[in-house]
């Protein structure tokens, strides 16, 4: 495993990978690596002849009240869960060698941002999308991995695949689980150990709401609010949304067809925490 900080430095060795007839997948990243990164990089192991990690925590991702030097950074342990994993390379640049200039182009994704999470964070894919499409061109990969932890993210970058055309395919993973069924998160460690029980009801809703699609219900409002109602019921946490769209597009739907999303956020006292299903109708 190389760590490589400069961007002609990761162009001529993939260059030279290219030349060997190797495949490129492509785990982005802002570091602070945790299980779900884990299981990007395990997939792209198994679907590539080699790996590429990157690690750079995105100051363009951030909005006014977010605090970019609060965000959590430890390399060491980054390079450890790598190796682990089998990168083969970790490019790993400073602010300076992303955005050396006051860029002359700006990227604004108009689209699939102004729902869920991306509803309170105006700009932010914005950031996202501007990133991306540098460590795309910088990296060529041919598969690209992202969690569906964030499916908004995940149609965001699909929507930024699909757009400029780059020839690259998008492998969202599926999210990793606690036994009892919590989707892993940095943010479960805030729960109180009265809402770390509770929490589970999250994704049991979800899963009653799958239940009851699968077995003919197509009315949104019906399962919204059975979700609601579950969520209340079974913990002390307070929703701050229940949506239902149809997936990648992240538009409105009142009768379910075609791939739908099913999305939640609820806040706990220390811990705002997030889920989703994505299924075909």
């Amino acid at each position: 495993m190389k760590t490589i900080m400069h961007i002609h430095e990761l162009q001529q060795t993939i260059k030279q990978e290219r030349y060997e007839g190797k495949t490129i997948g492509f785990v982005p990243t802002m570091g602070y690596l945790h299980e779900g990164h884990q299981s990007l990089l395990n997939k792209a192991r198994e679907q590539n002849d080699v790996v590429v990690l990157s690690i750079f925590v995105n100051p363009t991702q951030f909005g006014p009240n977010e605090d970019l030097d609060a965000y959590p950074r430890d390399f060491e342990r980054d390079q450890n869960v790598a190796k682990e994993a089998g990168v083969d390379y970790i490019f790993y640049p400073d602010v300076n060698e992303m955005y050396p200039n006051e860029p002359s182009i700006t990227i604004q994704v108009t689209k699939r941002v102004d729902v869920l999470c991306g509803k309170s964070r105006p700009g932010h894919f914005d950031g996202v999308a501007t990133v991306l499409t540098k460590l795309f061109n910088i990296v060529t990969p041919d598969r690209a991995y992202f969690g569906m932890k964030d499916a908004q993210q995940v149609a965001v970058v699909e929507g930024l695949i699909s757009d400029f055309r780059f020839p690259i395919e998008l492998i969202g993973v599926p999210t990793v689980r606690e036994e009892d069924g919590l989707a892993k998160s940095s943010r479960n460690v805030y729960l109180t150990e009265v809402e770390r029980a509770q929490a589970p009801a999250i994704n049991e809703a979800l899963q009653a709401a799958k239940a009851r699609i699968e077995q003919g219900e197509r009315n949104t409002s019906v399962l919204y609010e059975e979700i609601v109602s579950q969520i209340e019921e079974k913990t002390d946490g307070v929703i701050d949304y229940v949506e239902i769209y149809s997936y990648p597009e992240l538009e409105p739907i009142q009768m379910l067809k075609g791939r739908i999303i099913i999305a939640v956020a609820v806040k706990f006292s220390k811990a705002r925490l997030i889920d989703n299903l994505t299924m075909e109708i």
